[in-house]
């Protein structure tokens, strides 16, 4: 293989993962943070990664130990004990928004089981020692006793600021916008049912994969969607602008109109020659002959 050849070799994303020696969620984590880049497949096929990317992370110090901790993911047990916290206190801190959740997974009573970055939960502990112990302040305490809970809302909010840092196409940006939003909201900021059509076929998934059980959808799909006044504003706001500075780039897609019919001109062009109309000289015998034969059936 030329040098030429193992710069452009690519590798598909299987194969990729095991290169880089990270299991698959590890992997597809590691796509989603930007940690690691991928390119576009041909003719819709799933994206791939260069030869020259897997070097550059095997080339890393302390690979593959310093990649995989940069996208291990740590529940509220672990994460409570990584920090040296009780896992109720850790619970209170993510639900004022301390912790951004990167991910969730339902378990078997269809429980929404949040997922944290190890790495930025102990960072967190070394910038806030005062919260990782002692009374919860009046402030966190009240946002409790409201019965306020952040974490699906950060979730979405990450989610999306992820979305939108791998695309610079206005109209993807607003289909990623957009995703967050109710089919009614969106509708109102996006009159035009053609731009609507087109954020539907551009809309990007939050969840890689929905479970199979409805209940487990409906939960599912709640999460997916902006539920606090301000959010919901925020986002509107968000799309809004994205259109249009989509609209100012190319308009949505729209049916192409159907060639009227030609019709005929009542005038005739000058020189040209006017042809007799000649009847059908069998249709007119065939008819009479036909009326005949039925009269004489009749008689």
């Amino acid at each position: 293989m030329t040098v030429k050849q193992a710069a452009t070799r690519s590798l598909a994303l299987g194969r990729a993962s095991q290169e880089l020696d990270l299991k698959r969620g590890e992997f597809d984590l590691a796509v989603q943070l930007g940690h690691l880049r991928t390119t576009a497949g041909e003719s819709g096929r799933p994206p791939r990664v260069e030869q020259q990317e897997i070097d550059r992370l095997r080339g890393k110090e302390g690979f593959p130990g310093t990649l995989r901790e940069r996208v291990r993911t740590v529940g509220t047990v672990e994460g409570a004990r990584l920090i040296s916290i009780s896992p109720a206190r850790f619970a209170r801190l993510a639900r004022t928004g301390h912790f951004t959740p990167v991910r969730f997974y339902l378990n078997r009573y269809r429980a929404v089981v949040w997922l944290y970055l190890a790495e930025e939960v102990c960072q967190f502990a070394l910038a806030h020692p005062g919260l990782l112990s002692g009374r919860t302040p009046p402030a966190l305490r009240a946002v409790l006793d409201a019965g306020e809970d952040r974490r699906a809302r950060n979730w979405r909010g990450r989610s999306l600021g992820l979305l939108l840092r791998r695309t610079a196409d206005p109209w993807e940006r607003a289909a990623a916008i957009a995703s967050v939003l109710d089919p009614v909201a969106v509708s109102e900021v996006a009159t035009d049912p053609y731009e609507r059509s087109h954020l539907r076929v551009l809309r990007p998934e939050l969840v890689p994969g929905r479970p199979e059980s409805p209940a487990g959808r409906e939960v599912v799909e709640r999460l997916l969607l902006a539920d606090h006044p301000d959010e919901i504003l925020w986002h509107r706001v968000s799309l809004a602008e994205a259109l249009r500075e989509a609209r100012e780039l190319r308009p949505a897609p729209r049916p192409v109109p159907k060639a009227e019919p030609r019709t005929v001109s009542g005038t005739v062009p000058r020189g040209a020659r006017l042809l007799p109309v000649r009847r059908n000289p069998y249709r007119g015998g065939l008819l009479t002959r036909l009326r005949f034969r039925r009269a004489s059936t009749v008689a």
